[in-house]
């Protein structure tokens, strides 16, 4: 099938979207019970966040992609990748599977690939449709950003609804000064403590991004390590494995074995099954951030 000019899909970071929602509003204490007392800040807010980026972008097709448990492959590489991460909260528990039935019942697909994370799934399916579509990837974590491609752009979450940073690949080398996929090889040098590894240990990002910026990769450094200051060639030496090991957690898997179909991502939502939904879950005032050409 070709597809028009306005076209674009969107890719959905649903864990990211659901739990900036549910910190929003749970540091003030504001969970929101529906009647079967389930709390629904989080759901309610995630929702929120999806329609306002429908209406302010306008993409004709459109996936939430998700985690699908705690452990990846990465995990297999490295056991203490994202070991520093506490469970979640309480409160939140319920609403993982509250937020994917809201999205069924939108007529969005819940896609997902055990082993993997939600940034593999949507690095993969934009690989594989960018050339046939525009991809447009809205999330809040900036990891996504090594994505970026002609046909690739993402959009980041600010505070607030509505409120955005646009990322392409012109705009994210005019910030950086370097190309998307190098931050690979930045991340690998400065690591991650959120993610839980290191990168080699010294080397924290303005380094990190200097050394790429004048190296062009981890290879570029490693054959000029004559030219770098005692200290960094002293640094990258002895922490030779650790900087391979964080390229490869840094790095987006775009293989996953994971099953997509544009035509079902068309937006094509139906009000009756959306009202009976919202409803159901305790969703009030909602449906007035509908644009209303994707609801039948």
């Amino acid at each position: 099938m070709e597809y028009k000019k306005e076209h674009s899909l969107m890719l959905v970071d649903g864990m990211a979207l659901l739990f900036r929602a549910y910190y929003a509003t749970a540091v003030t204490g504001q969970f929101m019970y529906n009647e079967k007392g389930v709390p629904t800040n989080g759901v309610f807010g995630f929702v929120k966040h999806l329609l306002t980026a429908i209406s302010s972008f306008k993409p004709s097709h459109l996936a939430v992609c998700w985690d699908m448990g705690s452990k990846t492959f990465r995990n297999d590489i490295y056991a203490e990748y994202k070991a520093n991460r506490s469970e979640p909260p309480e409160e939140l528990i319920p609403q993982f599977d509250l937020a994917k039935e809201v999205i069924e019942a939108l007529d969005i697909p819940n896609l997902g690939c055990s082993g993997y994370e939600a940034d593999d799934c949507i690095g993969t399916i934009a690989r594989r449709t960018h050339q046939e579509i525009p991809v447009k990837i809205l999330t809040g974590d900036k990891d996504i950003l090594q994505l970026l491609d002609e046909q690739i752009s993402v959009i980041l979450l600010q505070k607030g609804y509505g409120h955005y940073n646009v990322y392409t690949r012109e705009s994210f080398y005019g910030e950086k000064g370097i190309f998307p996929e190098q931050m690979i090889d930045v991340k690998a040098l400065m690591g991650d403590p959120s993610d839980n590894y290191p990168g080699v240990r010294g080397i924290g990002e303005k380094t990190a991004l200097k050394l790429i910026q004048q190296y062009d990769h981890v290879e570029g450094i490693l054959a000029n390590l004559d030219q770098l200051t005692k200290g960094q060639r002293t640094k990258i030496e002895q922490g030779l494995d650790m900087l391979y090991l964080s390229r490869k957690l840094a790095a987006i898997y775009c293989d996953v074995p994971i099953e997509f179909s544009l035509e079902e991502s068309a937006l094509r939502m139906k009000r009756e099954k959306i009202s009976e939904k919202f409803a159901d879950v305790g969703l009030k005032g909602l449906e007035r951030f509908f644009a209303t050409e994707y609801v039948y």
